[in-house]
């Protein structure tokens, strides 16, 4: 190696959940010299190009939703104009305040050494950057992901768009087709559909939002499909150019081999995520990776590698960023203060950010089943208009879902739907993390009334087996009914 070596006291891949774990080591030792590399805006994914972006973007079409149903409470109103580019350029304006002051930081606090450029390993705990070779026994790497693109004939010839590159939308598309059925395709479908967009949504799945549970997945399709054209179970295999047309799609049904065509400006592809090992080179260090390219970390978040750790979306367990912040807590703990600190993945909450709003957490009905069997499950169950607050806001289509062990009464895992689930799903991740989770300690707290929050409580008192539940989910038309033969 031609090149000197410069030693830190750590180096830092990636500025997301990174940024938390660089002010521990300083407060830990004001002396520290770290080297914080990132070949991105500084911020991480979730800020630059994920959660904080959608996030804002999905706020204004919620006030779409909203105002278009202020007639049945009365409230005559009208939306006379969406300003798409004013809508994106307040979320590029919001988002780039942020990343300034990230930046201001990584530039300006003397213990940090700041490269905005990629890094790869060379050799064992050794990186090159910006022609610079570096080194440290503490090396973190939070190098996030990216997406996932298909190989699909002519996508690239006719381009298309990412949950990156959408971000820079300066004209709304007056029609625009989402190839994939997550939850991404989820928020954007929302999104555009509210804008004015006409949205078509193509999932390989025979369900849409196939990881929620069936019910959800169901009335998800239903509602959005009001606004929105959505095929499952179809596979992208082709796209060409038309000048008459614009770009056009074909889709094969998995069911029965048939083709459809779609018509859009715009492409979006959300198709899931890749890790970034490609870029780093981890494997030049010795590190450990698995079939699918991401770094595989024990409960400490230590790679195979002594000296080197590794999380958020870089293990590829869980591509959230509550999960990396977490993750980076342990690695903080394990690394630098020398405790034994394990990650903790029993309650693992999520959202998807669309209208209705969905969230769940701990165990789905199958993963119960499979594990205690099924007399020994139980489910709650309540719908938010048989609540106060669910009937003023005529709220409908809307419901929670508590599952439960029968023989100990002992709380597994909750899914909703409805209007504010993400902050309503709180209170069971809470008692899912207590050690003794338990639904009696929801049903016996004091809830405000009239509030949301009830649906939980009343779902964790209004308890039925498994055959009942699906029975009343068909009779409320939550579920389609079984044919009788």
């Amino acid at each position: 190696m031609d090149s000197p070596v410069k030693t830190y006291d750590a180096i830092v891949i990636g500025t997301g959940s990174g940024l938390g774990l660089v002010n521990g080591i300083i407060e830990d030792n004001p002396d520290a010299k770290i080297a914080v590399i990132d070949k991105d805006e500084p911020g991480g994914i979730c800020l630059t190009r994920g959660c904080i972006p959608s996030k804002i973007l999905v706020y204004c079409a919620d006030l779409v939703r909203i105002i278009g149903t202020a007639g049945k409470f009365g409230i005559e109103t009208e939306i006379i104009h969406v300003d798409f580019p004013a809508i994106m350029d307040r979320m590029r304006s919001m988002v780039k305040s942020d990343v300034e002051s990230i930046r201001e930081g990584l530039t300006t606090v003397p213990n940090i050494e700041y490269f905005p450029s990629a890094a790869e390993f060379v050799a064992p705990s050794t990186l090159a950057v910006s022609g610079t070779i570096i080194t440290a026994p503490k090396i973190f790497l939070c190098t996030g992901s990216r997406p996932a693109i298909p190989p699909v004939e002519g996508l690239d010839t006719a381009g298309y768009l990412t949950s990156d590159t959408v971000l820079g939308l300066t004209k709304l598309p007056p029609s625009i087709a989402i190839i994939g059925g997550g939850y991404i395709a989820a928020e954007y479908g929302h999104f555009f559909s509210a804008m004015g967009s006409e949205v078509t949504i193509i999932g390989r799945n025979s369900r849409f939002l196939h990881e929620e549970e069936p019910e959800i997945s169901f009335v998800a399709e239903r509602e959005l499909g009001q606004w929105a054209t959505i095929l499952t179970g179809h596979e992208v295999r082709r796209v060409e150019i038309s000048p008459a047309n614009g770009k056009i799609l074909t889709a094969v049904n998995h069911a029965d081999g048939s083709s459809v065509g779609i018509n859009a400006d715009e492409i979006l592809v959300a198709t899931g995520r890749v890790p970034n090992s490609d870029i780093l080179h981890p494997e030049k260090s010795g590190i450990s990776l698995d079939d699918k390219g991401w770094i595989i970390v024990n409960e400490r978040m230590e790679t195979s590698v002594a000296g080197i750790w590794a999380f958020g979306d870089t293990d590829g367990k869980y591509l959230f960023k509550h999960v990396a912040n977490q993750e980076a807590v342990v690695a903080f703990f394990n690394a630098v203060l020398g405790e034994k600190k394990t990650a903790d993945y029993r309650a693992v909450p999520h959202a998807v950010f669309m209208n209705p709003e969905i969230a769940a957490v701990g165990m789905s009905e199958e993963t119960a089943i499979k594990q205690f069997g099924e007399k020994n499950v139980l489910i709650g169950f309540h719908e938010y208009e048989q609540t106060a607050k669910g009937s003023a806001m005529d709220t409908r289509n809307a419901f929670a879902k508590i599952i439960l062990e029968a023989s100990t009464g002992r709380l597994l895992g909750a899914h909703i739907i409805g209007p504010e689930a993400s902050i309503l799903i709180q209170e069971v991740i809470n008692e899912l993390n207590s050690g003794h989770p338990s639904v009696s300690a929801i049903t016996r707290a004091m809830h405000i009334h009239p509030a949301l929050t009830e649906v939980v409580q009343a779902a964790c008192r209004t308890v039925m087996s498994i055959e009942h539940y699906h029975h009343a989910l068909e009779e409320l038309g939550y579920l389609p009914k079984k044919s009788v033969s």
